[in-house]
């Protein structure tokens, strides 16, 4: 049973013409997005190479040098970069796009050519001259969906230009000649008064709640906690024995050392001493 539904699927396609495009006499319509070459345009490229440091497999090629600009009256001369070689080797490209996508000034495109085949892989190597030539066959974009929303660059440049509003600009117009038809009396006395706050709605304070009213009569409003004193928690230190005995209980005067009372026996008087008594 199988057999036979399998060789009926065969006998129908034997029935049917076969259509065979003659390539290359005839071209193959290929999708508007497909990823055959990366084209340059040459004069948007600004050689922030941002395409060469997010390429995956390093298949771009960058040289530039700075060129200094005349300038102009009244101004300073300005330096700019200028493209010498823009390479990309596609015989290591893997097609992501990654370099179409980070481009920010629109200076490379999808190309959907693909005849750039070689007989010697070191010829994959193309310079700019030779992506600035596949830069003719990049197709128009699509036009978008009937509901799509249009691009950003479109809906900026149509976007009116927002006008500032006079709180932030300042005084207006009208605030400005009430102030310039003040009488000068007014003006010395608003400026000895110092500033005035304009007008405006009073603010309105809510009522505190019970858990900041219990705060508050724990710790008053902007006051800090006290350090705890160490030296007062201890209380007040005994006194040495040097200020023991300096004191006026130990018999003598305060500040001086009374005599030691060991228990002996004062010393004997000198030799000298006997003599001069006899």
């Amino acid at each position: 049973m199988g057999l036979a539904k399998g060789l009926t699927v065969t006998l129908r396609n034997m029935l049917d013409r076969s259509v065979t495009q003659q390539y290359p006499e005839v071209k193959p319509d290929l999708p508007a997005r497909s990823r055959g070459v990366i084209a340059l345009v040459e004069e948007n490229c600004t050689v922030c190479m941002l395409c060469a440091r997010e390429c995956p497999d390093w298949c771009i090629y960058i040289d530039s040098h700075k060129e200094t600009l005349p300038a102009p009256e009244g101004g300073r001369p300005r330096a700019r970069n200028v493209l010498d070689r823009f390479a990309i080797d596609f015989s290591l490209c893997m097609y992501c796009g990654i370099c179409v996508e980070v481009c920010p000034f629109d200076a490379l495109f999808w190309s959907p050519e693909f005849e750039y085949a070689e007989y010697d892989i070191r010829d994959l190597l193309h310079e700019k001259d030779r992506l600035g030539e596949w830069r003719q066959t990049v197709p128009v974009p699509p036009a978008l969906d009937p509901g799509a929303e249009p691009a950003k660059e479109i809906a900026a440049a149509s976007r009116p230009s927002r006008a500032r509003p006079a709180g932030r600009t300042g005084r207006t117009e009208e605030a400005a000649g009430k102030t310039a038809e003040r009488k000068p009396e007014e003006k010395s006395g608003e400026a000895a008064r110092g500033t005035r706050r304009p007008p405006g709605p009073a603010r309105t304070r809510s009522a505190p709640s019970a858990a900041h009213a219990a705060v508050r009569a724990i710790r008053p409003p902007g006051s800090l906690p006290k350090r705890r004193n160490a030296a007062a928690e201890r209380g007040p230190e005994p006194p040495s024995s040097t200020e023991r005995d300096s004191g006026p209980a130990a018999g003598g005067e305060p500040g001086k050392t009374p005599p030691r009372d060991s228990g002996e026996p004062p010393d004997p008087p000198s030799d000298g001493a006997d003599t001069k008594e006899s």
